[in-house]
């Protein structure tokens, strides 16, 4: 299949092209250093004419209020090209929990680009994958100073990206799932744990201290980040450190 990837320089996207071409198929990546553009909408027709598949991996370049119009209008001009373009299948990656966090901009935005997938014209599959191993480093400098590092206790589930690559290529390979399918690491840690575990493999001195106001995942309630029931991806957080 021909399979046009937006966003498919990024983390995921370029695992997902790999894996893909891999298999057989043709996956063509496309952002804006090939000269596509979701927002301006430049490029798009020319980048998903003649695919069989568009995975948009593309993500808002900021993780607040202004989340929403980024999916609301790159979402609308993508449906829009691959409409024409006679697409048959058009996948998204979300968030494990997405709907059940409310008080989070950015996720209320992934809620929002889900919905509007679901209610446009192209036959379409939603994965949804839980925290990417790989922003843990991210997640601790938030609250970090040169002593501490300040935790919720916020169950977390973390899942390597080429395992969330993997199942993404695999999802686009196939028929579209009109549904969402869950997709989650092997094993679920308190966040403060977590930050323990990835400081002392890294030989990090500096204490984590469990604190239910700090950073981001604060505003989470019990464990809708986790999935038990989703796919199981193999990659345990500590063989991913090593």
């Amino acid at each position: 299949m021909r399979i046009a990837v937006i966003g498919g320089t990024g983390l995921i996207g370029s695992q997902v092209v790999t894996d893909l071409n891999a298999a057989g198929h043709e996956a063509v990546p496309h952002s804006k250093s090939t000269g596509v553009e979701v927002i301006s909408g430049q490029g798009l027709d020319e980048a998903v004419a003649g695919a069989d598949v568009v995975v948009n991996l593309t993500n808002s370049p900021t993780f607040d209020e202004a989340s929403p119009a980024f999916f609301q209008t790159s979402m609308d001009n993508l449906l829009a090209a691959a409409h024409k373009g006679g697409v048959g299948h058009f996948v998204i990656l979300s968030i494990v929990g997405a709907d059940q966090v409310p008080e989070l901009d950015y996720y209320k935005a992934k809620v929002l680009q889900e919905q509007i997938l679901a209610a446009g014209p192209v036959p379409y599959s939603i994965v949804r994958a839980t925290q990417f191993m790989e922003f843990m480093d991210a997640v601790m400098s938030w609250t970090a100073d040169d002593d501490t590092v300040r935790l919720p206790a916020t169950p977390i589930q973390p899942i390597a990206s080429k395992d969330v690559a993997n199942e993404v290529a695999q999802v686009a390979a196939g028929a579209p799932l009109n549904s969402i399918r869950n997709i989650a690491g092997p094993e679920i840690f308190s966040l403060d744990e977590l930050g323990r575990i990835t400081l002392s493999h890294k030989g990090d001195n500096r204490t984590v201290v469990t604190d239910p106001t700090a950073g981001m995942f604060a505003a989470v309630k019990g464990d809708v980040l986790t999935d038990e029931h989703a796919h199981l991806a193999p990659t345990r957080y500590t063989d991913w450190l090593s």
